[in-house]
């Protein structure tokens, strides 16, 4: 039997075994709550809404997933993402087309993920401090390249698109569910999906099997870049700009939803759809204090205590479960 086959059964065995975590409950009553309590909060228009403000942050959560399951880190993706909605910008001022622009936005994302994967893989240097230090580059190149001024974008097209529908579906929510499809069809039908759930469980049995890991993992990295240049193409278009700030702080939310969704940091434990349901739940819990009133800074807050409540009682019970057991 092959080391991916054997991996790959491991991971469909689990899956069948992971019970519900607390996120699928707690996004459930809150989303119950928020429809009876929260006034407009069940309007086709506001879910739609909800859905076109959660779809950048389907794109960043998804390989921030692999990132965490492969015991990473990578705070640099809002950084990332404001810089590559800059490039994009810029390369349609110009005068390139849409692809083309794009294409630079993506190799922006792709080069600096390579980079981050490569010093935490080759080097060795804690993901933490390498992805905090490409933060802050990201950040800065986007701030000179524009002054700390927002590219306004004059072509029409970028707007027509966004607000565009692919089967009745806006574009944006379209864009996310093709990213995370993707993502799940790398993750659990793939050898590279297999060797990432490996590398965070058991990295040196792997590499005695003769398995190239520092080179998944540098992948790994350099996918969660190209999904940060690809989600520019979204944040321009909402904002009609590029803009040197705009997402700043998303990596907060990113890695909230994956560690909500019940992805360990270490051990190669995750579940993606669980991501998808913690970016869900943001999504609906930012939205609903919106249409309270909250403002934006105790938002945060609130997504803050709801990650460490989900964690508590998802390490209570695993405790229990493991004293039962024992």
């Amino acid at each position: 039997m092959s080391v991916e086959t054997e991996l790959n059964g491991r991971n469909r065995t689990a899956r069948r075994k992971r019970p519900l975590p607390s996120i699928v409950w707690a996004s459930i009553g809150l989303i119950a709550a928020a429809a009876f309590g929260v006034h407009g909060f069940a309007s086709r228009a506001n879910l739609v809404d909800i859905g076109l403000q959660v779809s950048m942050l389907v794109m960043i959560a998804m390989p921030m997933t692999l990132v965490i399951l492969s015991e990473g880190l990578d705070l640099s993706v809002g950084a990332l993402l404001s810089l590559c909605g800059v490039v994009f910008a810029l390369s349609l001022g110009a005068g390139n087309g849409m692809a083309v622009a794009l294409a630079m936005a993506a190799a922006v994302g792709v080069a600096i993920g390579f980079l981050n994967g490569t010093l935490v893989a080759w080097l060795g240097l804690p993901p933490f401090v390498v992805t905090l230090g490409t933060l802050g580059v990201a950040h800065g190149v986007a701030l000179v390249l524009t002054d700390g001024n927002a590219v306004v974008v004059a072509n029409p097209a970028v707007g027509t698109l966004y607000g565009a529908s692919v089967l009745g579906v806006p574009f944006p929510i379209a864009g996310a569910l093709t990213a995370y499809a993707l993502t799940h069809l790398l993750l659990y039908h793939t050898r590279f999906g297999a060797y990432v759930f490996a590398i965070g469980g058991n990295r040196d049995a792997l590499t005695l099997a003769g398995v190239r890991t520092r080179a998944y993992h540098i992948a790994i990295y350099a996918m969660s870049g190209l999904f940060a240049g690809l989600a520019a193409l979204l944040l321009v278009g909402r904002m009609n700009a590029g803009e040197p700030n705009a997402a700043i702080g998303m990596e907060f939310d990113a890695i909230a939803a994956v560690v909500l969704g019940g992805t360990s940091f270490e051990r190669g434990e995750g579940w993606l759809p669980g991501t998808a349901i913690g970016v869900l739940t943001i999504g609906v819990l930012r939205n609903a204090l919106n249409l309270v009133g909250i403002e934006s800074s105790l938002q945060v807050v609130t997504i803050g205590l709801l990650v460490l409540a989900v964690v508590v009682i998802d390490s209570v019970r695993k405790s229990l479960v493991a004293g039962a057991q024992a």
